[in-house]
């Protein structure tokens, strides 16, 4: 009975975002949003679109293009076949010009306390489920392999240097970065991701 009664409200919120994306002047999606709400963006869960899925992008989109994709910390969760998956769909389904900003934990942050709760299988919340950790070239690579051209926001590199590039809010929100995240007011540079701008060439 509480099974069925998920998936009946998920299908409700796979309806409402349908609707959504058909009244919208421009499409933006936060990608595994969890309880996060940002205004212009509309929110989905694996259960409103498996990004690995493309049956589930044209059926939430249909014709149409996203302007732009935010996924904060969701792709250290996909396994190396998921995450090609969704590199690809993500491309496929952006406009062109627009951009997927891309943030997950850095597996070059020189704190070892920091990478002991990033690591797959580390202590932090919901590092039991991580499958990949990133360094910005991984990341890059990845990105760039499938056709995107990568824009580096955020980053340690190996010599333990943090390098970043001013970038807007407005663009899409990432609270873990130096700029937003609580735990560097009292520490410098104590939580931070690898932070990109993924752009489909226009």
């Amino acid at each position: 009975m509480i099974a069925l009664l998920r998936k009946c409200r998920w299908s409700l919120q796979k309806i409402r975002l349908r609707l959504a994306i058909r009244q919208a002047d421009r499409i933006r999606l936060n990608l595994g949003a969890g309880g996060t709400r940002y205004p212009g963006w509309l929110r989905t869960e694996k259960f409103t679109l498996d990004i690995t899925r493309a049956a589930d992008w044209e059926s939430l989109l249909g014709l149409r293009r996203a302007d732009a994709l935010l996924a904060e910390h969701v792709w250290e969760h996909l396994t190396e076949e998921q995450t090609a998956l969704a590199n690809r769909h993500c491309h496929v389904f952006l406009k062109p010009g627009g951009h997927l900003r891309l943030a997950v934990p850095d597996s070059l942050h020189p704190d070892p306390v920091y990478r002991e709760h990033v690591r797959p299988g580390g202590v932090g919340s919901g590092a039991g489920d991580h499958k990949l950790l990133y360094d910005y070239r991984l990341l890059r690579s990845r990105l760039e392999a499938t056709g995107f051209e990568v824009r580096l926001l955020e980053y340690w590199d190996e010599s333990g240097q943090f390098h970043y590039m001013d970038w807007d809010s407005a663009d899409g929100h990432i609270s873990r970065s130096r700029r937003y995240d609580k735990r560097n007011r009292s520490a410098s540079l104590a939580y931070t991701s690898l932070i990109v701008d993924a752009v489909k060439p226009g």
